[in-house]
Parts: structure tokens; C-alpha cells; sequence
């Protein structure tokens, strides 16, 4: 029967993206593995590649189309023998159509009427399930519990095979429905109030000439995600003045020698190696909020967050205090440039444990940062500025200092232990050599 291609998901935050550009066309022969369109996340375009072999006997979502909720069916493939008039009803005529018929049921014991639209199956445990139009309809033909089936497809998808000789389980009794309904009915909370809505806004500056700018996936996930974090998670904020007359003179003495080598070694290169240096000093601040847990990581993986155009990628480093300061410049620059083509690979800018947000460039002498959940903490650099400081001999002289903010998350981190963590790192960029040893 025909094989309908579903709208995957690149990373595991992802819920819907634009098919930016089909590679095939309708008649076209496709192999496993052969590259057959380009998608768009909120974070990265990404090359899709078919699983299966056959012919494109239809493309049910056009390319360009944003908010295509994973496992809509965005094509159909045939197989030998079979044509497109065997499509029949397998794949929607429309692209709303499909994104309502091809994604999975979600299975939940008593779901609240406020739940989402069934775009993604899940099973009572909060379990993904994935199942095609035809195996779901089979399955409610026959009473069947998806959650109970193992799919025989790909990536375990539940397909007309696995339903046709199972046989329904006896339905719960009233009463234990009823409580395994009860958790499902207080899981998830209120949304909380995000301000005034959009039509408020807008009825607000009637008469005002503007134009409207159309958020983007990224922007969109952008928003979200910090409207949470700062809502969510317990901020608590350290601040510390950094003297880098030192670090700027060994920094230009080891610029001359690399200078052969093409290498150039910036201030923020060794921002990120202090910080990956400090985390191993101060194991328990290398660590992340998992929910009812948290994770001490061994490693310092350090995520830096890179403006580009419409939004910031924070890619990461990872075992950032093993490499050398030539190998985390090299690095830094070839993740910056990607992220800037938006061109990383999710397990590139997913991860780390503490994450950096360099603004001094730009001129800005301090600032606070948001924490990026479940990272337990970021530093805010600013820029380094000319300033009379008291010398060690009583003496006024001029030093060049960096003010730098460090957010917590005090779910994680306590003061006395982000108070080490933050004199760790001072003490590392007063005294670069230490970073070498």
C-alpha cells in the first residue's frame, strides 16, 4: 500500500516546522537515504532524507508551508506496481486536512477538554506513540489500545500489520478508569496570564501608522521559552569587577607566536576557558535542573550565545576545559559561523550546563542574562573600560576592568557555591596562566 512520508521531528523540542523546498517532484524515483526536501525548525534548515524506496505519487504539502505540525503527511510514496489512484483516501486532498488525519491519536485516560488537538499520540505514562491513519482507524474499528500495540515500522510506528491480528483488551472497570483518570485532570496547570492579547494591542493603536512583522518559529520559541524561564526559575544574581590588564598582554605576547598559524585568540576565547575551568573547580555548580532531580555533569560542556540575524543560537562546547585555548578558538568560530547560516546540527546547540553572553562588543558595560532552562546558570560579560582602581600598594592607578552579572538558578546553585564558582572564574582571567597548567 502506499507509504506516507511524515513531517519529522529534528530535535526533541520540535512541534512544527516549514517545509522550505521539496528536492523531489511528483513521479520522481527515491531511494533510502536520498536527500528529498529541505526543513525548517525554529532553530536550523535541515536536509530530510526518505527511509523508504518508491516513486512520489503525491505532495500533499507544498513547499514554503509554515506550521506543519510533525507527523502531518507532507507526500505519499508508491511502491512497485502500485499507481496514484491507489492513494484513495490514505492521503488528504488538502494540507489542513492532513495536518487534522495524519498525525497520531494521542491515547490518555480521560484527557481534559482543554487539551491539545490530537497532533501527537501518547500513551497514559506521557509516551510518544506513533501510529498511520490506517493503523488508527483499524484500531478504533476494533477497540484496540494503541498504547498497547508494538509498531513494526519505522521508528516503531504502529502500521496496519500490527492492529489486523491483535485483539482488544477488556475495557477497565468504571472505577479504575476514573482513577487513572484523576492525575491526567491536575497535570497540567493554567497557562499563566502573558499580557494583554493581540487584539487588545492592536485596538490600542488604532490610528497609529506601524507595520506588522510576522513572527518566525524562531522568534516564536524564543519567547516562549524565556517568558518561561524567567517565570519559572528562581533567578539570584552575583556581579564582580575583572582587572584583564593581565590577560590583554599575555593574550597579545601568545597572538604573535600563533600568528603563524593563522590563529587569533580573542578575549571571549578565554572567557570560555576560564568558565570551563572554574566548573571543574567547582564540581557541584556543573550541573542542571532535571525536574524532580539534578544532574552533576562530569564534563564542562559550555554553551555561548551567538546573535544572529532574527533571534541567537547558544552552541556548545563540549569538554571545553580539556582543550587547549587554539582549539576552542578554532571551534567557536566555525560554530558562530553556522549558527549564523543556520546551519547547526541540534546536538550542536543542545546541551551544556552553563552558557556565556558576551554583549561587550558592543559596548554595553553590564547587563543581567536569562537563565536558558536546564542550564544552572549564565554569565553576562561586559565590556572592558579604562577605570581608576586602588592599586595592592594603597596607590590610585588606571586599570582596564570587565563587569560580569552571573545568573543562578537557585534550584541548583546556592550562594555560597555561585559566590565560588564566580571568584573561580575572576581568578582564572586575572591569572591566564593558571589556564595553561
Amino acid at each position: 500500500m502506499p507509504i506516507e512520508i511524515l513531517m519529522p521531528a529534528l530535535s526533541p523540542t520540535m512541534e512544527e516546522g516549514t517545509l522550505a523546498k521539496w528536492l523531489v517532484k511528483e513521479g520522481d524515483t527515491v531511494s533510502s537515504g536520498d536527500l528529498i526536501a529541505e526543513i525548517e525548525t525554529d532553530k536550523a534548515t535541515m536536509e530530510f532524507e526518505a527511509v523508504d524506496e518508491g516513486v512520489v505519487g503525491k505532495i500533499v504539502i507544498a513547499e514554503g508551508s509554515e506550521g506543519v505540525a510533525v507527523n502531518t503527511v507532507i507526500a505519499v510514496l508508491l511502491e512497485d506496481g502500485e499507481s496514484a489512484d491507489d492513494i484513495g483516501s490514505s492521503a488528504p486532498a488538502a494540507p489542513a486536512a492532513a495536518a487534522a488525519e495524519a498525525a497520531p491519536v494521542a491515547v490518555e485516560a480521560a484527557a481534559p477538554a482543554a487539551a491539545p488537538a490530537p497532533a501527537a499520540a501518547t500513551a497514559t505514562d506521557g509516551t510518544r506513540i506513533f501510529a498511520s491513519p490506517l493503523a488508527r482507524r483499524i484500531a478504533a474499528d476494533k477497540g484496540l489500545d494503541l498504547a498497547t500495540l508494538t509498531g513494526s515500522g519505522p521508528r516503531g510506528r504502529i502500521v496496519k500489520a500490527d492492529v489486523e491480528g491483535a485483539t482488544a483488551a477488556p475495557a477497565p472497570a468504571p472505577a479504575a478508569a476514573a482513577a487513572a483518570a484523576a492525575p491526567a485532570k491536575t497535570a497540567a496547570p493554567a497557562a499563566a496570564p502573558t499580557g494583554p492579547s493581540t487584539e487588545a494591542v492592536v485596538k490600542m493603536y488604532d490610528g497609529r501608522d506601524y507595520e506588522e512583522v510576522t513572527l518566525d518559529g524562531m522568534r516564536k520559541t524564543i519567547a516562549a521559552r524565556l517568558s518561561e524561564a524567567k517565570q519559572t526559575i528562581p533567578h539570584f544574581y552575583l556581579r564582580r569587577d575583572i582587572k584583564l590588564d593581565a590577560l590583554l598582554k599575555f593574550r597579545s605576547q601568545l597572538n604573535k607566536q600563533l600568528d603563524a598559524r593563522g590563529v587569533k585568540l580573542s578575549v571571549n576565547d578565554f572567557i570560555i576557558k576560564a568558565v570551563a575551568n572554574a566548573l571543574q573547580a567547582v564540581p557541584e555548580a556543573n550541573a542542571v535542573w532535571a525536574g524532580d532531580r539534578v544532574l552533576q555533569m562530569k564534563a564542562s560542556d559550555v554553551a555561548v550565545a551567538v546573535a544572529i540575524e532574527g533571534g541567537l543560537f547558544t552552541p556548545v562546547l563540549q569538554d571545553a576545559d580539556m582543550k587547549s585555548l587554539s582549539a576552542l578558538s578554532g571551534e567557536m568560530k566555525d560554530l558562530a559561523s553556522r549558527a549564523r547560516d543556520r546551519k547547526l546540527a541540534p546536538h550542536e546547540y543542545q546541551g551544556g550546563s552553563f552558557a556565556i553572553s558576551n554583549l561587550g562588543m558592543f559596548g554595553i558595560d553590564n547587563f543581567d542574562a536569562i537563565v536558558n532552562p536546564p542550564h544552572a546558570g549564565i554569565l553576562a560579560v561586559g565590556a572592558g573600560v579604562k577605570k581608576p582602581v586602588v592599586g595592592e600598594d594603597g596607590e590610585l592607578t588606571v586599570a582596564t576592568v570587565m563587569s560580569v552579572t552571573m545568573s543562578v538558578d537557585h534550584r541548583v546553585i546556592d550562594g555560597a557555591v555561585g559566590a565560588n564558582l564566580l571568584a573561580a572564574i575572576v581568578e582564572n582571567l586575572e591569572n591566564p596562566l593558571t589556564m595553561l597548567a
